[in-house]
């Protein structure tokens, strides 16, 4: 009977033991949102933009026609930055000397300042067509909501980054 209760014992013990690994090995990590779940709140946030804007059914309509073309326009652009930044990540990850990563890297990095120049010239465009179809009122609205946004994006900058999650030391034979 006491080789049973030690046996029981010892067996609690080692679940225990083997939860607890499991959960130091697992941190408590949220799953990245779907695409649905993206597609969701970017709408949600696209009725709230229009409703605080007071838009008219034909100022959405055109301004879903120009964000469309807008995102076109700009989509060979982003391709683009994907690409270099992928050729650079490469490049890092190559067996070259340093010299000659860096080297490359510059040469990556003008690359990149430049796409990156020519999509804000083509998002400054874009919010020009889109302040087209503004009236007055809704103008002096959009100045408002930029500069609470930047008050936002400013606030939160100041704010302490957040711990890395801990991630399992692989041990090595």
């Amino acid at each position: 009977m006491k080789k049973l209760a030690i046996m029981l014992c010892a067996m609690c013990i080692m679940a225990g033991a083997t939860y607890a690994a499991d959960e130091q090995q697992i941190p408590n990590k949220k799953m990245p949102p779907n695409k649905e779940q993206m597609e969701k709140v970017r709408k949600a946030h696209e009725a709230a933009f229009e409703q605080k804007l007071g838009l008219t059914e034909t100022q959405k309509l055109k301004a879903r026609e120009m964000r469309k073309s807008g995102f076109e326009k700009i989509k060979p652009v982003v391709d683009q930055i994907k690409d270099k930044k992928q050729e650079a990540e490469a490049i890092r990850r190559s067996k070259l000397t340093v010299e000659e990563q860096e080297k490359r890297l510059t040469v990556i990095d003008k690359e990149l300042a430049e796409l990156h120049k020519q999509a804000a010239t083509i998002r400054k465009q874009n919010m020009k067509d889109f302040e087209t179809i503004l009236t007055n009122d809704q103008k002096k609205t959009l100045k408002q909501m930029k500069k609470e946004g930047r008050a936002k994006f400013e606030h939160d900058r100041k704010l302490p980054k957040p711990p890395c999650p801990i991630k399992p030391v692989e041990e090595t034979k």
